[in-house]
């Protein structure tokens, strides 16, 4: 008989969330989804995982589906994550993200769930001042996405010490790829992240790719990220929770491999894979971009015995790829 907790995962038919129950599933775990499905797809959710259509902030629906399914942890994905949209709409961001997932977690301590993996992002950093980031870089948002990710994770702290609670809170850096089986992929609509626009520019969806900024101060003039593979940040989320199932220390860690390539050598790299020629065009800097942003992962490689497997730029890009090219084939047949 199985003795690991059954999980519930909000905003599992998302991007990394849909990754997330795939590496929990994998790994033996029993696995509930919920999603209002607002930029999730239903399809993004395996057919033998339950989905509940319902949004977390809803205490009553939540807590339902804890007692239900005899939630032991929850994963918590579910949120709004478009940064320049969170400048012109912040009342969404606090609303979605802190007020919502403060709602969650009531939700779980009413039903004594007491473990908690929260998705949070190196955006809580604002433009940090040294690089590396460590967890000790004092955290300074410069916009509503990343303050309201702080909020959460100050609720769980405070919670944690006032409950019989853990929780895990992974500061992501730039997360890229799709799964390497083609399972799921980034679907979601408008995306700005940038290995997910080239590839779509490289396979004829995009006209073209704009540059923003090209007079930083670094190499090539363009800005540096630590880019992450999706199903080995996944797999952070199955060792963290296995870390406070085994221990109940709560935890805070940075989620990246540090180190970092910059705009235009991702570029190259999806034209080396893709074998077309991207059209390029230079922008203006956008407010608030940091020139470089990339991880100290340290803690995380000394807390958990996580170990990145597609610590690779060219694997990430091809997989990116891939799902794109599968995508649009399955958009033809639709609508052929």
């Amino acid at each position: 008989m199985s003795t690991k907790p059954n999980i519930l995962v909000t905003g599992g038919a998302g991007y990394i969330g849909s990754h997330a129950v795939l590496a929990f599933s994998d790994a033996g775990y029993s696995v509930v989804v919920i999603d209002n499905l607002s930029t999730g797809h239903r399809e993004s959710v395996p057919s033998f995982v339950p989905l509940v259509e319902g949004d977390v902030a809803d205490t009553a629906l939540v807590g339902k589906v804890l007692v239900d399914h005899n939630i032991g942890a929850v994963i918590h994905f579910a949120g709004s994550i478009v940064v320049p949209e969170s400048v012109s709409d912040p009342l969404k961001y606090y609303g979605n993200n802190t007020s919502a997932s403060r709602n969650l977690i009531e939700a779980c301590v009413r039903a004594g769930v007491p473990h908690f993996v929260f998705s949070s992002t190196a955006a809580v950093y604002g433009i940090p001042e040294t690089i590396p980031v460590s967890e000790q870089t004092p955290t300074q948002p410069i916009n509503p996405y990343g303050a309201s990710k702080l909020m959460t994770e100050w609720t769980l702290r405070d919670v944690a010490n006032a409950h019989d609670f853990s929780y895990a809170a992974l500061r992501y850096f730039n997360v890229a790829g799709a799964d390497p089986s083609g399972r799921t992929g980034q679907s979601t609509p408008l995306a700005t992240h940038l290995i997910k626009v080239a590839c779509e520019a490289a396979i004829g969806k995009r006209s073209h790719i704009q540059v923003f900024g090209e007079d930083y101060d670094t190499p090539d003039g363009t800005c540096i990220r630590d880019y992450i593979h999706v199903s080995d940040l996944a797999a952070a989320h199955v060792f963290a929770l296995e870390h406070l199932i085994a221990t109940d220390n709560s935890f805070i860690a940075n989620c990246g491999y540090g180190h970092g390539y910059s705009v235009r050598e991702v570029l190259k790299q999806v034209e080396s894979v893709s074998g077309r020629h991207l059209d390029v065009r230079s922008a203006p800097r956008r407010p608030g971009d940091p020139e470089a942003l990339v991880a100290d992962p340290s803690r995380i490689l000394a807390t958990l015995p996580w170990r990145p497997e597609y610590d690779d730029l060219r694997f990430i890009v091809q997989t990116a790829l891939e799902w794109e090219r599968k995508v649009s084939a399955n958009k033809e047949l639709m609508t052929a």
